[in-house]
Parts: C-alpha cells; sequence; structure tokens
C-alpha cells in the first residue's frame, strides 16, 4: 500500500481509539491485537495491514472496517508481469493483423472449452500462453448475438484468471469488457459476481456490498416456482458477495442474513450445478463453505473446522474439485487448524493443496500468511516446510 494511505490509516485508528477512550493497551486486549502492531500502524511504521487484524480493531472499536481502512485491506497491487501482459494488451487493444485467418464461433468456443481445461489442470502458463491470440479471435467474429455470447463468456473466464492472479488492471478492463457483451441478465449476474470478487480482493468492501446487493435484488426471483435453477444459483452467489463484503466489514448481523437467504436459494436449486455461465459449481457444499470462512473471519476456528468436518462427512466419497472455491475452503480449515494449534494437521492441509494446485496456490496470498505464522515459532524448519515456503514465495 502507498505510505500516504498507510498514514491515514494510523491517524484514524488513533483518532477511533482515544474517542473511546481507550489506551493502546486497553485497544490491545479488546482486541487481541498486539500492542506493538497498533502502535506500529498508528505511528505509520506498520505499511502492510491484513484484513483480520482491521476487522478485530474495528470489531473492539465498534465501527464498520471501512471506518479505518478507505480501501480496506487490499492485497499489494501487481504489475503486470512478463507472462500476463500480453493478456491484458489484448484484452485492452483491437485485434490489428488482418492477414491473420479469419476466426469461426465453433473453433472459438472449442478453444474456449481447452483454456477452462488448462485452468482445472493448473497450467496457468500454458493458459497466459493460449488467452491473447483466443481474445483477439473472439474480437473477430463480429457483433452477432451468437457471438457476443461467446465473447462474453471468454472475457467473463480472462477477468476470473486475471483476478486469480492479482493483475487488477486486466481483470477490471476484462470484466468491463463482459458485461458489456453479455447476452442477457443470467450471464450479466454471473460477471458481477466475479466483479464482486475482484473489488473485495482489492479491499473495497463497502463498493462490494452495495454491488451484490443491488444485483441480487435486480435478479431475486419475484416467483420461485417460475425461477430455473440457474436464476436461483446467480441470485445465490450475489448473496454470498453480499455476506462475505459485510462479514468483513465487520456487518455480523447483514452477513447471517445473507448467507441464510443463500441458503435457502441453494435448497430451492434442489441439485448440485455444474460450471455455466455463472463461472462457478453451485450447491449447499458451496454455502457450507462460504459459513466456515465466516466463523475463520469472526475469530471462531472451532465452529469452522466442526462445520468442515460435517460437511465432510456428509459426502464421504466426494473428494473436493480442485477450483478456486474448493481450494480457498482449505486454506480456511488450515487457518481454523492452525489457530487452534493443530500444526500438524495445519501442515498437511497446505500440503494436500499444493498437491492439487500448485500454480493456484503460487498466488495466494493468504497461504503465505498461514505458514508464516505456522513457522514464525520454530528454530528449525523441516524439509516440507522449507519446500513448501519456496513454493508459493514467502518472503524471507
Amino acid at each position: 500500500m502507498p505510505d500516504t494511505n498507510d498514514t491515514r490509516i494510523g491517524a484514524r485508528l488513533q483518532d477511533l481509539r482515544k474517542r473511546r477512550g481507550l489506551s493502546q493497551q486497553d485497544l490491545a486486549r479488546a482486541s487481541g491485537v498486539s500492542v506493538s502492531t497498533i502502535r506500529k500502524l498508528e505511528q505509520g511504521e506498520q505499511r502492510d495491514t491484513r484484513m483480520e487484524t482491521a476487522r478485530k480493531l474495528a470489531a473492539a472499536l465498534r465501527v464498520p472496517t471501512t471506518r479505518l481502512l478507505d480501501r480496506g485491506d487490499a492485497e499489494p497491487s501487481i504489475h503486470p508481469s512478463d507472462v500476463w501482459r500480453p493478456v491484458q494488451w489484448a484484452v485492452e487493444r483491437p485485434r490489428l493483423d488482418d492477414d491473420l485467418p479469419e476466426p469461426t464461433l465453433t473453433g472459438v468456443e472449442h478453444e474456449l472449452d481447452a483454456a477452462r481445461a488448462l485452468y482445472f489442470a493448473d497450467d496457468f502458463a500454458a493458459l497466459a500462453a493460449a488467452l491473447p491470440s483466443l481474445l483477439r479471435d473472439a474480437d473477430a467474429l463480429g457483433d452477432a448475438q451468437d457471438a457476443r455470447d461467446v465473447r462474453a463468456r471468454l472475457l467473463h473466464f480472462t477477468g476470473s484468471v486475471l483476478t486469480q492472479v492479482r493483475q487488477w488492471e486486466g481483470a477490471e478492463s476484462a470484466l468491463e469488457r463482459a458485461l458489456d457483451n453479455a447476452p442477457d441478465t443470467a450471464t450479466a449476474a454471473g460477471i458481477v459476481n466475479t466483479r464482486c470478487w475482484l473489488l473485495l480482493r482489492q479491499g473495497f468492501l463497502a463498493e462490494a456490498r452495495e454491488l451484490a446487493t443491488r444485483w441480487a435484488d435486480d435478479v431475486e426471483p419475484r416467483r420461485v416456482s417460475r425461477a430455473t435453477p440457474d436464476d436461483l444459483a446467480a441470485w445465490g452467489f450475489l448473496l454470498l458477495k453480499v455476506s462475505a463484503a459485510s462479514i468483513r466489514d465487520n456487518r455480523p448481523g447483514e452477513a447471517a442474513t445473507a448467507i441464510k437467504m443463500a441458503q435457502g436459494a441453494a435448497v430451492l436449486t434442489g441439485r448440485d450445478l455444474g460450471y455455466g455461465r455463472r463461472m462457478n459449481r453451485w450447491s449447499n457444499t458451496i454455502v457450507a463453505h462460504k459459513r466456515v470462512e465466516n466463523f475463520v473471519l469472526t475469530d471462531q476456528p472451532d465452529k469452522a473446522l466442526a462445520l468442515a468436518d460435517h460437511v465432510a462427512k456428509g459426502a464421504p466419497a466426494r473428494r473436493l474439485p480442485s477450483d478456486g472455491n474448493s481450494n480457498r475452503h482449505l486454506l480456511d480449515v488450515a487457518n481454523a487448524q492452525m489457530k487452534l494449534r493443530r500444526y500438524g494437521e495445519a501442515m498437511d492441509t497446505l500440503l494436500d493443496v499444493r498437491g492439487r494446485a500448485p500454480s493456484w496456490l503460487a498466488n495466494q496470498r493468504y497461504a503465505q500468511d498461514i505458514l508464516g505464522t505456522l513457522i514464525s515459532g520454530r528454530r528449525t524448519l523441516t524439509p516440507e516446510m522449507r519446500q513448501l515456503a519456496d513454493d508459493i514465495n514467502l518472503p524471507l
């Protein structure tokens, strides 16, 4: 984060603490955040403030988290790397080479399926290499409805991938173009859902909550008996984003209401849905995973693990698919295990995620935080710990 933003965070924290009549020691006791961290924040010595820390301080001060943080706890903005810059250029710049063969709708559809296969195979390097030409081919299809349809789905997928690898600017451009090309409300709602995720990852909590709330109200089925499963899934996912933004912004009541409504949408859906226009699986399990996440964020690791164990036992024969949602859930499980000092189990869970999705894990700052805490009090590291630290680029 820029130094100027850190200074404002420190000043707001100090002002709110004094308004509440609390010393730094009082705030530390009320929030569970160390006096040292509070002092460094107020003096502008600590540049990086995690969302978990900000939420604890805000809860103790009885204010929304966004009162402390203009942008919430944004993960560092990353300039486009050499790997992903061509993808961003392909999103933002028109296709100019007229000598290229004319693409076909069927060909672009086929290549989009292949790109998704690369994503699920955790082959991000091959995906980054494949997307630029595919994006330019989709742009050359014209403006017929079927062309706009496939282009919207491709741009949505690209925006999701760029969000995953923390290329914020490119993700924003891709999702804006995807929404402009969306042929129907169901497709648009899925794009907005990903846009809310992008805002959350950058720490724009209020913006994410307001956007998700507005769209959830717009797509809420007026007559449930006539709602399709896709309609219910689109509504449910937006409600989950309302809950995710609210819980991070120290609005537990709003979060609980939204996730309860999402649970109702999942029940009404009546069955699990695979990937579709919403760009995510949809099921009761997905909602349960978000409940686990909320328990972790509000320092209830015992409830988080109890629910995670209950969900896992409910479907013992079904291994979680290797996708962003399920992998993120496993990081929540590892975090809860660590908070309960079940360090061996937490390490095993991290290694499980690495085995499932090493490229995905390498882009997760959350994993760095968990492993950093796990090894911080150890005098020596096991070979597995050292290797995992290298794999996820844990700062020395």
